[in-house]
């Protein structure tokens, strides 16, 4: 394998947090007066941040009421997340063998840190993961690159020498303004002609074809 360390988004890329989401998105627009959104429309805006997916799915741009559906998700989508939130199919044997390798692994996503090492902590696989570099850790979600290249700093290694894998355009933007090569992963709502426009090294139909692909 020519890379030295492999930087992961988390939701659609290694788990599957749907449920809660889609539990969060309703409870939380049935507060705010919304009709309930449907459950695949919910998943299409996984990977944007809360407050952009409150937006995509009401047109509702008002600071406040994005700041207000925040807050309810939160209350209402977060607690869930412990218990709705799946590994996929082959996540932990990747992260298993790229540990056993010696390869470092980082996450970079859109999603609170703390969620995400929780679900690490809860599914029994903290010490797979080097770092998570969460929202709260972060000025700019991505696509700006200020977690990607955090996460670069942190695991000390130059840009060629490190992968970004994730399953939407918007990872796949991040890795070029970041200048990280990339490979999607199609485990989520991005179709395979969705990448066409973004440099990248491959398109892993899965976990354990991108797996293959790395030959470990």
């Amino acid at each position: 394998m020519e890379k030295r360390g492999i930087i992961f988004d988390f939701d659609y890329t290694l788990g599957d947090s749907t449920e809660a989401i889609w539990q969060g998105f309703r409870k939380s627009f049935a507060e705010l007066g919304y009709p309930e959104p449907e459950r695949e429309a919910v998943r299409h805006t996984v990977g944007y941040t809360l407050e952009d997916g409150f937006t995509m799915l009401t047109g509702c741009g008002d600071a406040d009421a994005r700041e207000r559906f925040h807050a309810l998700f939160q209350q209402y989508g977060r607690p869930l997340m412990l218990d709705f939130t799946v590994l996929l199919p082959g996540a932990v044997e990747l992260l298993s063998t790229l540990k056993q390798c010696e390869i470092p692994t980082a996450i970079v996503s859109t999603k609170r840190g703390e969620t995400i090492r929780d679900i690490l902590n809860h599914h029994g696989i903290p010490e797979l993961v080097s770092f998570v570099v969460g929202a709260e850790d972060v000025t700019l979600c991505k696509p700006d690159p200020e977690g990607l290249l955090q996460a670069m700093d942190r695991l000390n290694l130059p840009k060629h020498a490190l992968l970004f894998c994730g399953d939407t355009v918007i990872d796949a933007e991040t890795a070029l303004r970041g200048g990280i090569d990339f490979c999607a992963v199609l485990n989520g709502t991005t179709k395979r002609e969705a990448f066409t426009p973004f440099p990248k090294r491959y398109i892993a139909e899965n976990l354990l074809d991108l797996k293959q692909w790395l030959r470990i």
